[in-house]
């Protein structure tokens, strides 16, 4: 979303767990996200609400001379000194990294697996135990000008590195001349954008930047801005900054939307969740974010740029996989959640001081934390297809959800190497063990304990009947591997490959000639003659040459 700003934008690690119960906890690895530093100028915006009290946070980009920067906002009531101050860039970042669609890996089991369980189920089995860690000045013209046009200044007041004004308007072409008139410079056409905002009866926040106060600052780049307001509008104006769109380009807004409780999706547009949760080749892992920017690129283009598209909700008391830690309380006071302890409103108004100071951590340590939900909200728009504000809505929907896509990683080896595996597990002596252990508890131990197909065994039969049990597991785990290697993995590869086109709108053939997409792509010998050790077949002549 683009504000007058003349005219610029405003805008892997491993996560170990365990699983209580019946929660179904991530026990893979984390591999990769897809942030905001995927689409060229999105701009970023950190929206925290409870009931009526909003506090807004918007990230600048700015990147021009900062003698021609302006901001002009809209906003339901007047921002006067104190209910504005200077946010945390680095909460941004941290709120992006928690919230970006994520990549998780997970390996195969290996296939060649020998089930030999005979002579093992005598002894009781122990039960297992699970447990987890739980995881947050600007100079006005003379006044009777003002009244001329239309435009009152409700407050006026310098920021840092901010000259600030709030005002009123009774007409948007006496406001666009008030600006101009006081060295705004803003797009030609302003007053049109202007109006619908003086119709409803909004105020108007101006800031440009104070030179000689910047320089103070220490920073080479302008710092976001944070509002604190009370109304029962839950919106986000974007109309404004759309004459700052270049013809026929779309402009991409990532919102950051945290509340008491559940989800939040557009009022006033079509909300829809972006494919997720789909299993991708394991070649594309290091593509993931040529993948999704690819993904999304079709998805906004398929709706028509029309539709504001969730990537994250989540409650922020924890992450599963983590694509970063959970913001910590005094990150998420920065970023304007005001309802963390003690008196909503106590905390409140102090996120409303005078020095534009970061609020004191004495209002909100002690007790326990109230909830806060995260929504990520990926609009892609242009000025045809988004043409009102985005408008919001708190639903009851609490169900954690994610854009997460991962992928499994095969078992490295092959038919060969686990038949030759198997063929070195010799069955006399593994039956000699077990049938020592059996012999242990029909002589010493309690016979009644026993299952009833051992109570009854003599030798010679226990002696028979292991050795057909380990033959046959032998027979199994080769069998099993021969599905895994010559069916179940190349079939589930070609599924992947098929949803990886759909997604992208990639065709097939590019994606076959991806690094690593050929593997697993050779005939492995026919299954009928790798039973208890024997050699795999000799690969064909073809086989041999396709191979190559």
């Amino acid at each position: 979303m683009k504000w007058f700003s003349h005219i610029k934008n405003w805008g892997p690690a491993l996560c170990f767990c365990l699983i209580v119960g019946p929660a179904h906890a991530f026990c893979g690895f984390y591999a990769g996200k897809a942030d905001a530093s995927l689409f060229n100028e999105a701009s970023q915006v950190v929206v925290a609400r409870d009931g009526n009290r909003t506090v807004l946070s918007m990230l600048n980009d700015y990147n021009g001379p900062l003698s021609d920067f302006v901001l002009v906002v809209p906003t339901p009531v007047p921002l006067k000194q104190g209910q504005v101050r200077i946010a945390d860039k680095a909460v941004f970042e941290h709120l992006d990294a928690y919230s970006s669609p994520r990549l998780a890996e997970y390996n195969d089991d290996d296939p060649c697996r020998v089930d030999f369980s005979w002579g093992q189920n005598i002894y009781p089995a122990a039960p297992m135990a699970y447990s987890a860690d739980g995881m947050v000045a600007m100079k006005a013209r003379s006044e009777t000008r003002d009244r001329a046009l239309g435009v009152t200044v409700e407050a006026r007041y310098t920021l840092e590195e901010y000259d600030i004004v709030s005002l009123s308007a009774k007409q948007s072409d006496g406001l666009e001349t008030w600006l101009r008139e006081n060295g705004y410079k803003i797009p030609k056409g302003a007053s049109e954008a202007l109006k619908p905002y003086i119709n409803q009866g909004m105020k108007f926040f101006v800031a440009k930047v104070n030179l000689k106060e910047q320089m103070k600052t220490g920073y080479s780049t302008l710092r976001p801005l944070q509002f604190a307001f009370e109304s029962e509008k839950f919106m986000l104006p974007m109309r404004l900054g759309m004459l700052n769109a270049p013809p026929g380009k779309a402009q991409d807004l990532i919102v950051y939307l945290m509340t008491r409780n559940g989800r939040v999706e557009s009022s006033n547009y079509r909300t829809a969740k972006l494919p997720a949760n789909v299993n991708l080749p394991d070649f594309v892992k290091p593509k993931f974010q040529d993948f999704y920017k690819a993904m999304f690129d079709k998805a906004a283009r398929t709706e028509d740029y029309r539709v504001a598209f969730t990537e994250y909700f989540w409650n922020m008391g924890w992450c599963d996989p983590c694509a970063a830690q959970p913001l910590s309380r005094e990150e998420l006071m920065k970023a304007g959640v005001f309802w963390l302890d003690g008196d909503v409103g106590q905390n409140f108004n102090a996120m409303q001081n005078s020095a534009g100071s970061p609020v004191p951590m004495s209002r909100v340590v002690g007790g326990q934390a109230q909830p806060v939900m995260l929504t990520r909200l990926h609009v892609r728009y242009t000025p045809r297809t988004f043409p009102e504000d985005l408008m919001f809505t708190q639903t009851r929907d609490s169900e954690n959800w994610q854009a997460r896509y991962v992928i499994q990683n095969p078992y490295g080896g092959s038919v060969s190497e686990c038949t030759a595996r198997v063929g070195q597990m010799n069955c006399e002596s593994m039956c000699g063990s077990r049938i020592s252990q059996v012999r242990e508890w029909l002589n010493h131990g309690d016979p009644q304990s026993l299952p009833p197909t051992y109570q009854s065994r003599k030798p010679p039969a226990l002696w028979d009947e292991c050795m057909a049990a380990c033959k046959a597991s032998k027979a199994q785990g080769v069998e099993a591997a021969v599905r895994y290697y010559r069916n179940e993995l190349p079939r589930r590869i070609a599924h992947e490959k098929q949803t990886l086109a759909q997604l992208t709108g990639w065709t097939l053939h590019d994606i076959d000639a991806m690094p690593g997409a050929d593997r697993y792509a050779l005939a492995y010998p026919n299954s009928s003659s790798l039973v208890d050790g024997a050699a795999p077949a000799e690969p064909s002549w073809w086989q041999k040459f396709f191979a190559q």
